[in-house]
């Protein structure tokens, strides 16, 4: 989902790597000394630079402020470019795509001075917040440290549910800590503070939730998309004095206040929230060691005491952190590239890995989507929340499931849980455990039926199979739109009758963003339950039938995707730029999300496919056109349109998907702030950047089988974690050998210019001779 500003998605146009000696023999051993946080981190990339364990619960990162304004300028609380901070949130969600956006639960701001009036979410907390330079931040895997112009210095690190903090404050001031119960970055209802100075101890929580400025526990589009986070503190140093303060009024001396809703980025609350103060003596240096659950003040006290002892230092959590990343980085160890390509490969890794998120507590128990408390099921290692599925199921879902086959295994089977809690309604957009009903489509479909198909076994496939087919084929009351839904449906498969009447979804009746996108996106998704399905032994032919219904917004008459109405005919003024009947992208874009069956999507364009696809890649001069800024041309940052690069392969011409992944890969992509061209979406353009960077793509979703690009390093060695072993050749690539020439499989030479389900499923080495000029190697893959 790309951030949206005044209606508008803005496209990044971003410098190309800079060129760089490459040693070809280097062997990277340490692949989290080339992460950098940070990228990603400017513009509307989204991403934030802070504290987190792979899949981490609690993400302890700044909160940002514009001088006296409380709008952040970023979806997550943390914009390169604001320089000013007003506290450090305890939770996090990488690079979605709206603003607000969600989290950003529980900023910590250490302040330097007298707490003497109300720090609320107004311009007037302009106090309340410290400027801090670059220069004097640091942000590592698993550690952030920063020094703040109040002159507090602030090393945070954390394990999977806590964390430990150190907060070194200047001789000269009254130190504290103030904790903004309420100023969740999306809103906040209903937050609770207790201090304990005598055993040095602050306890609380928030309710919050929802996403996209949509408030948390309100409105008809709001049903159970909320969550109470809760958290405890504790300090190594004696409480002097402490404080609350609810709404504009501040009480010195308070230990205990409820209610006030607080907003973060929002003027419709200005003046409005809540919150405590602990203060310690002057040039203090405290340790606080905290723990979260969205279960229970119980829980957050379980999950502290599991994971961070007494005596924990942020050097040694921090340390344990880095080691976490790197031997999860260096299950993908690649050799060769230059210091920018490693820099660049290795922190897009890292933003892949930070999703799903780990939401039960060490006991084992989650808040489900029905707002109650469950259990892991037997066998269960982890209950997984949030799910940007537009996005995701592009990409990100694949990565996973190649590297990480049984966290994707727990994560179906948390999708399957939260669906079960919801009536059996599978959201296409979770936060947390909550429905936020963004966006269009099914996508859990596509994403699980891809997980069985890349040997994702440990989750109920055969109640998870039939609750989605469910879903696709029996309408469900609470799946119809409430009102008018430019992306907020409510619930998945809406008007699913009038779909199965007629075969399309009607602009004027399908309680949708828009009709187009949403046959599209049902087509590709009964295409994949259609695949999974037989791998079950279910008669799938309907589902497979449905999987072709894609033609039936495709207007031949113009040569593109286009809305139609519930009577048949199709909607006036149609321009390929026009974004009417799709969601957040243009029918120049959607026109090719038919990546289930290339050749038919060649067939109904009448054998121009090739110079239609090429055009949508250069501009009418012939120059390159990938970093997006027209609705005609491929945009890096629109998700229905990531997998175009890669049909030439199923045109035939697998050259040109060589070079045009290239070209993204060397101008789209970069280091530094800057380096992501939109928002991360959780990760999906970072998981797009490894697959191209590898040389390989997933076909289409529920299916394991792989396309093959142009590898952009001389050697890369994957470890799945069910330890079947992946190896990817190509000794001569370099930027002047981009092309492939010939390709051998396990030994055998290869003339498909894709690879089959046995490469992931049990592994194999691939070696590609490159060179210079493209070639006739790579035959159509066959549709499946």
């Amino acid at each position: 989902m790309r951030l949206l500003v005044g209606g508008l998605a803005l496209a990044l146009l971003l410098p190309a790597l800079p060129a760089q000696a490459v040693d070809q023999a280097i062997v990277v051993t340490d692949p989290a000394a080339y992460v950098d946080p940070l990228v990603g981190s400017a513009r509307d990339g989204t991403t934030w630079p802070g504290a987190v364990r792979p899949f981490g619960m609690i993400s302890w990162s700044p909160t940002s402020t514009r001088g006296d304004q409380t709008s952040t300028g970023a979806a997550n609380g943390y914009q390169y470019d604001v320089t000013r901070v007003r506290g450090f949130a305890l939770t996090h969600v990488s690079g979605a795509g709206c603003n607000p956006g969600a989290a950003g639960d529980i900023p910590i701001m250490p302040y330097v001075g007298t707490v003497d009036t109300s720090p609320t979410a107004d311009t007037k907390d302009a106090k309340y917040a410290s400027d801090f330079s670059h220069a004097d931040e640091i942000a590592k895997p698993g550690r952030y440290t920063v020094k703040l112009a109040n002159g507090v210095k602030s090393d945070l690190a954390v394990t999977t549910r806590a964390g430990v903090g150190d907060f070194a404050f200047p001789t000269d001031g009254q130190p504290n800590l103030l904790f903004r119960t309420s100023n969740s970055l999306n809103g906040s209802e209903d937050a609770e503070i207790t201090i304990d100075a005598a055993n040095r101890k602050v306890t609380g929580s928030v309710l919050t939730g929802a996403f996209c400025g949509r408030r948390a526990n309100g409105g008809t589009n709001n049903r159970k998309t909320y969550y109470r986070l809760y958290f405890t503190a504790s300090f190594d140093q004696p409480v002097v004095a402490t404080g609350t303060w609810k709404d504009g009024t501040i009480t010195p001396g308070g230990t205990q206040t409820t209610g006030g809703e607080g907003y973060a980025t929002g003027a419709d609350r200005a003046g409005k929230g809540s919150g405590g103060y602990v203060s310690f003596t002057p040039g203090a240096k405290v340790k606080m060691r905290i723990g979260i659950s969205y279960v229970s003040a119980q829980g957050a006290e379980d999950n502290l005491a599991a994971e961070i002892r007494p005596d924990a230092t942020v050097n040694r959590i921090a340390n344990d952190g880095y080691k976490d990343w790197k031997n999860e980085l260096q299950n993908v160890r690649i050799t060769g590239g230059s210091d920018a390509q490693r820099n660049t490969f290795y922190t897009a890794l890292y933003h892949v890995l930070l999703q799903p998120n780990v939401f039960n507590d060490v006991d084992g128990k989650y808040l489900g989507s029905d707002q109650q408390i469950h259990e892991l099921a037997p066998g269960q290692r982890a209950q997984y929340g949030t799910f940007s599925g537009w996005d995701q199921y592009r990409a990100h879902i694949q990565l996973l499931a190649l590297l990480k086959p049984e966290i994707a295994g727990d994560f179906a089977q948390s999708m399957y849980q939260f669906a079960q809690q919801n009536k059996g309604i599978w959201d296409r957009w979770l936060h947390n455990n909550g429905p936020t009903h963004v966006m269009t489509g099914d996508p859990a479909a596509p994403t699980l039926a891809t997980f069985a198909a890349m040997g994702v076994t440990n989750f109920d496939a055969e109640g998870a199979y039939d609750s989605l087919v469910h879903q696709a084929t029996m309408q469900n009351a609470d799946a119809e739109n409430d009102g008018g839904c430019p992306g907020q449906c409510t619930g998945q498969r809406p008007a699913l009758n009038t779909y199965l009447a007629k075969h399309y979804a009607p602009q004027d009746a399908c309680h949708c963003w828009g009709g187009a996108a949403e046959t599209l996106e049902n087509s590709l998704a009964d295409f994949s339950l259609a695949q999974w399905g037989s791998r079950l032994g279910k008669d799938t032919q309907d589902l497979a039938d449905r999987g072709t219904w894609w033609k039936n917004t495709y207007d031949p008459a113009v040569g593109y995707q286009r809305a139609r109405k519930a009577d048949g005919t199709w909607q006036p003024g149609f321009t390929p730029s026009t974004d009417v009947g799709f969601a957040q992208g243009s029918s120049a874009t959607y026109t090719w999300m038919v990546p289930q069956d290339v050749s038919g999507l060649g067939a109904v364009m009448g054998g121009d496919a090739v110079t239609r696809l090429d055009s949508f890649f250069h501009d009418a001069a012939g120059n390159w056109a990938v970093k997006g800024g027209s609705a005609l041309r491929y945009d890096p940052t629109n998700e229905p349109g990531l997998h175009t690069p890669w049909l030439y392969n199923g045109l035939g011409v697998a050259w040109k998907t060589q070079a045009t992944t290239r070209e993204i890969v060397d101008t789209v992509y970069g280091t530094g702030p800057s380096g992501l061209p939109g928002n991360d979406d959780l990760g999906t353009l970072s998981a797009w950047y490894v697959f191209a960077a590898i040389g390989l793509f997933p076909q289409t979703s529920g299916r394991a089988e792989l396309l093959v690009g142009s590898p952009l390093f001389p050697k890369v060695e994957l470890k799945r974690s069910n330890g079947v072993r992946l190896t990817i050749e190509a000794p001569q690539t370099s930027d002047a050998n981009q092309y492939v020439e010939s390709l051998a499989l396990n030994g055998k030479p290869r003339t498909e210019s894709w690879l089959p389900e046995s490469f992931i499923t049990s592994g194999g080495r691939i070696n590609v001779q490159m060179g210079a000029a493209p070639t006739s190697w790579g035959t159509a893959p066959i549709d499946h």
